[in-house]
């Protein structure tokens, strides 16, 4: 297994710890900790994950490690991340169930699109709205995950992005 796939793994496995660190907060294990510590503490593990969501395709792309694992399993790992992170905020009443639901619908659709363009070896690659998703996307998360202001109108706009790709993504497969 290669650098990219090991980070991307490591991604994987980052998703469940910021859930069950936005989640579980009466945990006994956490008995005494102020829950804003949890916060940061689940902000500091999302930005970890991201940061290296942009290495191993950086380093996978310059040290030509681009495979077929890693093709599965970074991807996984960004929907992983996201999944934990917008599922934990609902759960904590940070985000609307509404906002979550689209963009949550987009990905398993788009998901199961570029299974289908896999079927017929065709390849729907991302455009720069589904990076710019990506991002905003992030920053909703961070933003929501440490209850800071203007984190509900950040998830609009990831929203409102994530739609947009989505969009783009199906005229692509569909041309």
């Amino acid at each position: 297994m290669n650098l990219p796939n090991l980070l991307a793994s490591f991604r994987i496995a980052l998703a469940p710890l910021m859930f069950w660190l936005l989640i579980d907060r009466d945990n006994s294990l956490f008995e005494g900790i102020d829950p804003s510590w949890l916060d940061y503490f689940a902000a500091l593990t999302f930005v970890i994950a991201s940061v290296t969501d942009f290495f191993d395709g950086y380093i996978a792309r310059s040290w030509e490690q681009i495979t077929r694992l890693g093709g599965i399993l970074d991807p996984l790992a960004d929907k992983l991340l996201m999944l934990a992170g917008f599922l934990g905020l609902m759960l904590l009443h940070r985000a609307n169930p509404w906002a979550i639901f689209l963009i949550l619908a987009r990905e398993f659709f788009i998901t199961g699109m570029r299974v289908v363009a896999a079927s017929e070896n065709r390849s729907v690659v991302a455009s720069f709205a589904g990076k710019a998703k990506t991002v905003s996307q992030m920053f909703a998360i961070g933003f929501l995950t440490m209850n800071w202001q203007g984190g509900e109108v950040l998830l609009w706009i990831a929203v409102a992005l994530t739609l947009y790709s989505g969009f783009e993504y199906v005229k692509g497969y569909l041309e």
